[in-house]
């Protein structure tokens, strides 16, 4: 694609790495069949290759974008199935968060919005907050309906996926490995997970431990960041990730700092871009749990169970990570029937802040996605992403978990509650 930036505007490191990400995009429009809003609206502002051109206007133009630019940019999920299919090697991950950096800096949103913008960082990242709004958001979710009939659609949304528990994580500490030591890795904490899924990281930590790793959970550390760059505060997501780099180095050696929410691993294996140097050997040593698994092996199999699961790919893992075996082999070695879900390169609408920034769009991709799982003739659902566990789990009647829940039940674990009930009315055998 051509441009016409000036010499002073490249003169921008992020606009002149813009600049030759735009170059790369030869308007083949691969990525329009696999981009979930193009499909959901056939619209080519809602395309990839129509937002690359959007965002090249709003550039070279420079100032305050567009009503048209901000609200096209605004419905992309960045689920980088565009980049997965680009055939140019387009780095659309890295233009669209300029873009959205750009539209934070020179647009001025509405009251609402702004308010919206500012609270989800300031509850969804901070632990404390977080507990905090949810107790507060399982007391209001009965008057959720009456939210939506105001048109308070940010707000019905996030009372949607409010979980009806109040649990909390371990804390953070050193838990040893229960086999032969093979060495030790950092598991990332997470800032939502811990609230909306505490079991999963249960899970992972005795899983761990038992193929042999100690298992460190750093004090200190906070968000990835993934969330405020979402939203378009580079800044602010560099401060976490400096954050976490100072929390993971008191924390001592580690082989890997595995993560177990896919979203979470795509930003830090983006550490590199975000903090330059300093970032690299962190985003060198970042694994999600299901790669780092299948590099080391799984523990030996001493509860296999013959369930049908359905396989839900997040999009950070399958095209942010471009981890894409994996998850299903483990599955499958542990002694599950494994399906794959159709469409399964659709995103399922939760992409970070999505679901609430977004929320009719991201329920018509939720609905599209459960009416997907539900052709498969599935039991259960696993997922290895909290955000799609918590958007897709409500529109669903059957159980869903993560991965690693049902690899630490086969290998010696508990089994999670959520297939109580499943298991209550399986037949004897």
């Amino acid at each position: 694609m051509r441009t016409e930036f000036t010499a002073e505007q490249l003169a921008d490191p992020a606009t002149a790495e813009s600049q030759a990400t735009i170059r790369k995009c030869v308007h083949c429009g691969f990525c329009t069949a696999t981009c979930p809003t193009y499909v959901l609206l056939g619209d080519e502002r809602d395309s990839p290759r129509g937002r690359i051109e959007l965002i090249r206007a709003m550039l070279e133009r420079g100032g305050p974008p567009t009503k048209a630019e901000v609200t096209h940019i605004d419905r992309c999920l960045s689920c980088l199935a565009c980049a997965t299919t680009c055939p140019s090697g387009v780095d659309y991950g890295q233009l669209i968060g300029h873009a959205r950096a750009y539209i934070e800096q020179n647009h001025r949103r509405p009251l609402a919005e702004r308010l919206l913008r500012w609270a989800i960082p300031q509850v969804l990242t901070r632990p404390g907050n977080l507990k905090a709004g949810l107790a507060l958001g399982r007391a209001a979710q009965r008057f959720e309906p009456w939210f939506a009939r105001l048109k308070l659609d940010g707000l019905a949304a996030l009372l949607r996926l409010v979980p009806t528990h109040g649990k909390t994580a371990r804390a953070p500490g050193t838990y040893p490995a229960v086999e032969a030591r093979r060495g030790r890795v950092i598991l990332l904490q997470g800032c939502v997970e811990p609230a909306m899924a505490p079991q999963v990281r249960d899970a992972a930590v005795r899983l761990l431990a038992r193929a042999g790793f100690d298992v460190a959970l750093a004090a200190g550390e906070g968000c990835c960041g993934a969330l405020s760059e979402h939203l378009g505060r580079a800044e602010e997501a560099r401060a976490m990730a400096r954050r976490n780099l100072r929390a993971w180095a008191a924390a001592g050696e580690a082989d890997a700092i595995v993560t177990t929410a896919a979203g979470c691993g795509t930003t830090l294996k983006g550490y590199g871009h975000l903090l330059g140097a300093a970032g690299e050997a962190a985003a060198a040593k970042a694994r999600d749990i299901l790669e780092f698994l299948a590099e080391v092996g799984l523990p030996p199999i001493v509860n296999p169970q013959a369930l049908r699961v359905a396989y839900h790919a997040p999009c950070s893992l399958q095209h942010g990570q471009g981890v894409l075996e994996a998850p299903a082999r483990l599955l499958s070695e542990a002694g599950f029937e494994v399906l794959a879900v159709p469409e399964g390169h659709l995103c399922c609408g939760s992409a970070g802040v999505y679901n609430v920034l977004q929320p009719e769009l991201a329920g018509r991709l939720r609905d599209r996605k459960a009416a997907n799982v539900l052709k498969t003739g599935a039991q259960l659902l696993a997922a290895g992403n909290v955000g799609c566990m918590a958007q897709i789990g409500p529109a669903l009647e059957m159980p869903v978990v993560h991965p690693v829940e049902l690899l630490d039940w086969a290998t010696g674990g508990p089994r999670p509650e959520a297939l109580d009930r499943l298991m209550a009315h399986k037949p004897a055998q």
